[in-house]
């Protein structure tokens, strides 16, 4: 490994301490615990990974947590209706829909009826306004995990050229938002690339930090980066490999061995990101427990 690593999983432990000693703080103040609730429809080997590892940093940090478990036969109408219900329990601050759903149900039709004061993932479009417009909201947890990233780790911005190469909804778009914010750890002028950008690899060796967001594995080789640059590495597909005890290895966008040695600093995959997403969850939880964006309405 190299020593420019950007360490995400070192930093998400140092949040996660953050957060259980303000949930101390709470409980000796007799109030209630933040509580998470996911909602995990089939038996996507990812989904189950990362929702197992959800609650398993809920009980590291002292938070409530409720699993609930549906068959991808469950139809878009009961989903909804657990949705609603949950939105209304006042016991659950906070709760996320895990991505991605089976084909019958509209995904985006999920994410809308979900109450903006308990969503968690931070995908409803008011928390994406209200991101847009600069106003205090619930940040979607990858993009606002790698501002932190760049953050505690003391890498400058402003003023920097950042290129995005993906533009979903979940990280490209929204991280491309943040970079360019006026913000201490921000103040980028962005490119966002997606699949139609022509001379893509000519753009990226202009960045001062690349995000690769694509979930292409190893999409970003040596070419394409730029000595001294910064490069956050978003992918995590599985890729079948014999030697290992799984049956697969995780990759990222980045061809890790050609770019580690010219960038400056670089996330691995794993350890980099994924961990961070997790951590950014568990704060959303806590800021919309303590009702820091949305009051809590009144008992």
């Amino acid at each position: 490994m190299t020593s420019n690593l950007i360490d995400g999983k070192q930093t998400a432990e140092d949040i996660k301490v953050e957060i259980a000693a303000e949930v101390t703080a709470l409980k000796a103040a007799g109030q209630k615990v933040p509580h998470l609730a996911a909602i995990l429809v089939g038996h996507d080997g990812g989904s189950e990974t990362y929702v197992r590892n959800k609650v398993l940093a809920c009980e590291r940090v002292g938070f409530a947590s409720t699993l609930l478990r549906y068959e991808d036969d469950i139809t878009e109408a009961e989903l909804l209706a657990k949705v609603n219900e949950l939105n209304h329990d006042p016991e659950i601050d906070g709760f996320i829909v895990q991505l991605p759903l089976p084909k019958h149900i509209d995904p985006e039709k999920v994410i809308e009826a979900i109450r903006p004061e308990k969503d968690v993932d931070g995908f409803h479009p008011m928390n994406t306004g209200r991101m847009v417009a600069g106003l205090p909201a619930l940040l979607p947890a990858t993009p606002s995990g790698i501002v932190e990233l760049l953050s505690r780790h003391g890498i400058k911005t402003s003023g920097k050229h950042a290129v995005v190469i993906g533009r979903s909804n979940i990280v490209g778009t929204p991280v491309s938002i943040l970079l360019a914010k006026n913000l201490d750890t921000a103040n980028c002028t962005v490119t966002l690339c997606h699949s139609r950008t022509e001379n893509l690899a000519e753009i990226c060796r202009t960045a001062d930090i690349v995000v690769a967001a694509i979930g292409r594995p190893e999409f970003v080789t040596a070419d394409m980066v730029r000595p001294g640059a910064v490069v956050i590495d978003v992918g995590t597909t599985r890729v079948a490999d014999a030697s290992k005890k799984s049956g697969y290895a995780l990759k990222g966008d980045v061809n890790f061995a050609e770019v580690a040695p010219l960038a400056s600093a670089i996330t691995p995959v794993p350890g980099g990101v994924g961990p961070m997403t997790i951590a950014m969850l568990l704060l959303n939880t806590l800021r919309a427990a303590k009702g820091e964006i949305y009051p809590k309405p009144a008992n």
